[in-house]
């Protein structure tokens, strides 16, 4: 056989269709090729070591060598390689992780449905939030209300539910369901952007609570079945919501009889400084989704938690019917499951909620200590997430032009001083793996105000 000579970055521009990719400029700009990682570290093709700020995409919470998750994966390979959880089927896996969630669930849950991404556990609850009102007689109850900025995931109902117009654009979504749109949306909880002059927390909060009662009502209350949300919105810009947000808004949703869904892809498992960020922002959902910290992103999977209410009347339903005809394939993967029980059981080992306790106020203050510098106009975050954003007139909060891309040109710099940042438009956000340690911190703050300056510099050369 021939050697395969094509380097790994040809070779992928040559085959692979990349995720969030401008797919035509990609034979121009290779791919950064990731060939290892190492605590919070990855390292690159040539050698080059990288802060990996982001945690790949929110998720590697025990970095990128964890020994005791690639050791679980092996046993279980060797032990039940694959099994499914259909026709009244299960494995030990899936039934200790399942309840060990129930365990740690923020609110009384009574059931765990299990998938493989965020996407897919957002895509079921929207699923089961309408088998559910079918089940208690009340059809017209299907409409789902979400924030515009939100993201919830990428297959088509998912993709629906959020609020980036990026994830809709010639996807012809939302999608239209007749009689009437089902997916619906309400402005998203950034203070800083959208308050009025004037304005304080609790007033911003009251309005969109408000503006969620009068969308509702426009809507007909007997139609509005569920209102989703990240406690932080992630992928948005990582907004944490003002005061009285939450408060207010469950208020009206038990008001109108509605459903709260909450996303706790991004936020869950410790990365808020409790187990789940419903805890921290006072949520009580009635189904709660999770994953990517679930198993540190070593393996894909998901769940999808249900309360007593919800689980009662899909499991009378399915009764009738003869089956709940939802599930994937690899739902309840037992080598998947064994490596998130792992997780968790290194999360309680090395207790990793107090260890992110413990370093949050200096990890807040790193993000706050740029909040001075010319063009940044906000600065936001808990525990360990945050978000710097970037602005042409901090004074007059005027947002760059968008074809100056401020915020990728900043990921840019920050690539270059071997920190890997994320920007959501002209916000930066900063979401380490919850193992970094203090001195790892230091180096990764370093690394951002080098870029800092750097960015500062061409900014006053070509503001």
């Amino acid at each position: 056989m021939a050697k395969d000579t094509m380097s790994t970055g040809a070779k992928d521009v040559a085959t692979h269709l990349h995720s969030y990719t401008n797919l035509a400029a990609l034979p121009q700009t290779p791919p950064l090729v990731i060939v290892g990682g190492d605590g919070i570290h990855v390292v690159d093709d040539q050698g080059k070591r990288y802060v990996e700020a982001m945690s790949g995409l929110w998720c590697a919470s025990l970095g990128f060598s964890n020994q005791r998750l690639a050791a679980a994966g092996a046993r279980a390979l060797q032990t039940l390689p694959y099994y499914h959880t259909f026709n009244q089927r299960t494995n030990v896996a899936v039934a200790d992780l399942a309840e060990k969630l129930l365990a740690l669930a923020p609110v009384p849950m009574a059931r765990v449905f299990f998938a493989n991404s965020g996407s897919e556990a957002n895509d079921s609850a929207v699923k089961m939030v309408w088998y559910y009102h079918n089940a208690i007689g009340k059809p017209a109850k299907k409409k789902i209300i979400a924030r515009r900025n939100a993201y919830h995931g990428v297959t088509v109902a998912a993709a629906s539910l959020g609020g980036l117009d990026g994830n809709h654009r010639d996807f012809d979504l939302p999608i239209a369901t007749a009689p009437a749109a089902r997916f619906l949306h309400v402005d998203c909880p950034h203070h800083y952007r959208y308050a009025h002059d004037g304005e304080c927390e609790q007033d911003f909060s009251t309005r969109l609570a408000r503006q969620l009662e009068e969308r509702i009502l426009a809507e007909g209350p007997d139609t509005v079945a569920a209102f989703i949300a990240e406690p932080v919105m992630g992928a948005g810009g990582v907004l944490v919501p003002p005061a009285g947000y939450f408060e207010k808004v469950q208020a009206v949703l038990r008001k109108y009889d509605v459903l709260l869904i909450a996303d706790e892809v991004i936020c869950g498992f410790g990365r808020t400084g409790n187990m789940f960020g419903s805890t921290t922002l006072g949520l009580q959902p009635d189904i709660l989704c999770c994953a990517k910290a679930l198993s540190s992103g070593y393996v894909p999977i998901s769940a999808v938690m249900v309360n007593d209410k919800v689980h009662g009347a899909i499991a009378a339903h399915s009764g009738r019917l003869g089956s709940f005809g939802h599930g994937y394939t690899y739902s309840g993967h037992p080598v998947a499951c064994a490596v998130a029980l792992e997780t968790l059981q290194v999360y309680e080992d090395e207790r990793l909620i107090d260890h992110v306790r413990d370093l949050a106020p200096a990890f807040q203050a790193g993000i706050r200590s740029f909040a001075g510098r010319p063009w940044v106009g906000n600065v936001r975050g808990v525990g360990l997430i945050g978000a710097i954003e970037l602005m042409a007139d901090k004074a007059a909060r005027t947002p760059f032009a968008a074809d100056r891309k401020a915020g990728y040109r900043f990921a840019a710099l920050a690539l270059e001083e071997g920190l890997i940042v994320r920007a959501m438009g002209d916000s930066i956000g900063l979401c380490p793996p919850l193992i970094i340690t203090a001195e790892e911190m230091a180096d990764l703050f370093a690394r951002f105000t080098r870029a800092m300056d750097r960015f500062d510099a061409e900014m006053e050369v070509q503001p």
